[in-house]
């Protein structure tokens, strides 16, 4: 009988060999780190060279102040107010439907062509520029919609602050559509399988075990989604947001505010911005865009938060 012999292993596989185009893209991918980390810093700390020079001479008196020519008098408070109340109307109007829709199509609605084909396209929705929304929302709500046979304003009452919120709402309706269906999708089916198994209907299996188990998910996207409204500039320009005398008569009511003029903060900084005067392009709008960007960071905690405190829940 002939001796079967193992071959022995190439001394070449027992030597380490480096990685040089693995270290290489490694080295690329920490150098764009520190680059984008550092022009960020670099921005962020422009802004405050600049506008906390606002905050240091007034205080919160900025804050409380309301719109004038006057670069000493004129603060954001009208502009506050009105981002506010835009984040509202966001959130009565786009989440309840973002999410809505988001249900429908991942636990109800039929695996067809027709379904792909409405989610295909709520995906092309999301990557829209925000101008073009603003293009829809001047064509539908401002004119359709702001004008009637009477010229009485109509619904939304023209360049108002209905107008301008509606339009908002439609900007970011694919995209909470979009992370709740996501999150939805990320439930285990086994937990479906095992409500059904229990004699439980649909509706009882999405409502006890599919949305509390998606519900971080979709707080997340829909706080972040309400900051990408907060610091939309092109679609409310479109909608008549204004440097305006907004909010400071007494005897208006709430329907009168809704469908009159209104600004929010950031046209109130791409206004300051193309000032001519020192004072408002530089250190008025900078501090502005600080008190914008707190905002932002505000929602932004608010999401991390809401997604622990629910995750620590289930």
């Amino acid at each position: 009988m002939t001796a079967v012999t193992t071959p022995l292993p190439s001394t070449s596989l027992g030597r380490r060999h480096l990685d040089y185009w693995g270290l290489a893209f490694q080295a690329a991918l920490v150098f764009c780190l520190v680059a984008c980390f550092g022009l960020l810093l670099i921005l962020v700390g422009g802004l405050i060279g600049d506008g906390w020079v606002v905050f240091d001479e007034r205080g919160a008196d900025f804050l409380r102040s309301n719109l004038s020519t006057r670069p000493a008098q004129a603060g954001v408070a009208q502009a506050i107010k009105g981002s506010l109340m835009l984040a509202g109307f966001v959130v009565v109007i786009a989440f309840p439907l973002g999410v809505a829709t988001a249900v429908y199509l991942e636990e109800y609605a039929p695996d067809t062509r027709v379904t792909r084909f409405i989610a295909l396209n709520i995906r092309n929705l999301a990557g829209v520029p925000s101008v073009v929304y603003g293009l829809l929302g001047l064509a539908v709500f401002v004119e359709l919609l702001g004008t009637d046979m009477n010229e009485n304003g109509g619904i939304t009452g023209g360049r108002s602050l209905l107008a301008g919120g509606m339009t908002l709402a439609i900007l970011v309706l694919p995209i909470v559509i979009i992370t709740a269906a996501e999150s939805i999708r990320a439930v285990p089916q086994s937990l479906r399988e095992g409500g059904y198994g229990l004699g439980a209907t649909r509706s009882e299996v999405v409502r006890t075990l599919v949305m509390p188990n998606a519900a971080p998910g979709i707080l997340t996207g829909t706080v972040l989604s309400l900051s990408r409204a907060l610091g939309e500039t092109a679609p409310l320009i479109l909608t008549g947001a204004v440097l305006s005398t907004f909010f400071t008569t007494p005897n208006y009511s709430f329907g009168d505010q809704i469908r009159g003029d209104y600004t929010a903060l950031p046209v109130v900084i791409y206004t300051w911005a193309r000032q001519a005067k020192l004072e408002f392009k530089g250190e008025l709008a900078s501090a502005a865009i600080l008190v914008l960007l707190a905002i932002t960071l505000l929602c932004n905690a608010a999401a991390v938060l809401l997604r622990n405190r629910y995750d620590k829940d289930r």
